[in-house]
């Protein structure tokens, strides 16, 4: 078993050096602190020899760097960018003009995070049920922080939360903040009472004294430091909300560099090294590099548009 683990690192350490360069960056399109930034980190963790340095490129929930890679540095051999479900969500809705999910070469997902729904440690809420039914009694003066407007996966993990309860999602009051870490820095100060997030942002936000997490948006109670917290299905609300992570490079990159990054991050995933980092990052098993994560984005983004057209999100260019 140990001559097994130590092949495995090896071939990790291999694969990070062979993806090393003076100029590697990871472009994380949110401002610092949330899960944009906690993919950027793992990826540089994973691969320390790559010497990833990390860039923000915050604005319109990722549309300013797609948009950025797209045009202007389409072809950058060492430029990964991170990504989420809510990028794909985004995409599904037409939230970034006419681009397609062709129009980048998706590299690598890291893992999987939830949603989660969270208040003030010193609310007077604790349950969903206690939640919704002060929202259905008075929807203006419950303020819910979100990542995004309305539409985004934030939103929506809230709409579906509020449809089941039987409210109209239009009802509820949104607070459009740019990522995981504005929307607690708000709660923080009492500008909203309600955060829609992901889990992996609470493990980094929830403590003692903090934050209270009502609920998590996975089919099971995830462990750690969570493991306390019921599901939203526990609650009577059948809505579980995966949200995939990882990262993609520009539509221009050489065939051989692209697969160089590619090669690098499936090596690197089948070490227990990279289950640990993963774990520690709040993350969970889901990993796909190259064609088979370009086919599943496809097949997400599809699933999305649907989902989104329940709610007339869609929008047609």
């Amino acid at each position: 078993m140990k001559r097994a683990i130590s092949i495995l690192a090896a071939a990790a350490l291999s694969a990070a050096a062979a993806a090393a360069s003076a100029n590697a960056e990871c472009v994380v399109p949110s401002k610092p602190g949330g899960a944009m930034d906690l993919t950027c980190k793992l990826a540089q963790k994973a691969l320390p020899d790559a010497k990833l340095k990390l860039a923000y490129l915050p604005g319109g929930i990722g549309a300013v760097a797609w948009h950025t890679l797209v045009s202007q540095r389409r072809a950058e051999p060492d430029t990964l960018v991170a990504f989420s479900g809510g990028s794909l969500l985004n995409l599904a809705e037409g939230k970034f003009g006419k681009a397609l999910a062709a129009d980048v070469r998706w590299v690598a997902a890291l893992g999987v995070d939830y949603g989660m729904i969270a208040v003030r440690s010193d609310a007077p809420w604790h349950s969903l049920d206690e939640l919704m039914d002060a929202i259905r009694k008075n929807p203006q003066q419950v303020l819910i922080g979100v990542s995004g407007t309305i539409g985004s996966q934030d939103w929506m993990k809230v709409a579906l939360l509020a449809r089941r309860a039987g409210i109209e999602p239009r009802r509820l009051r949104f607070v459009a903040l740019e990522g995981g870490g504005e929307t607690f820095t708000a709660m923080s100060a009492n500008y909203v009472q309600v955060i829609s997030g992901d889990a992996s942002e609470a493990v980094l936000y929830a403590g003692p004294g903090k934050v209270r997490v009502l609920a998590v948006l996975a089919e099971k109670r995830l462990a750690g430091v969570l493991a306390s917290v019921p599901t939203a299905r526990e609650q009577g609300y059948d809505i579980v909300w995966p949200v995939i992570r990882g990262v993609w490079m520009g539509p221009g990159v050489p065939d051989a560099d692209y697969r160089r990054w590619v090669d690098a991050f499936a090596r690197v995933q089948a070490t227990p090294d990279f289950a640990a980092l993963r774990s520690q990052a709040g993350l969970y098993p889901f990993s796909l590099t190259g064609d088979a994560l370009t086919r599943w984005v496809k097949q997400a983004i599809n699933d999305y548009n649907r989902q989104a057209r329940e709610f007339n999100l869609v929008r047609e260019h």
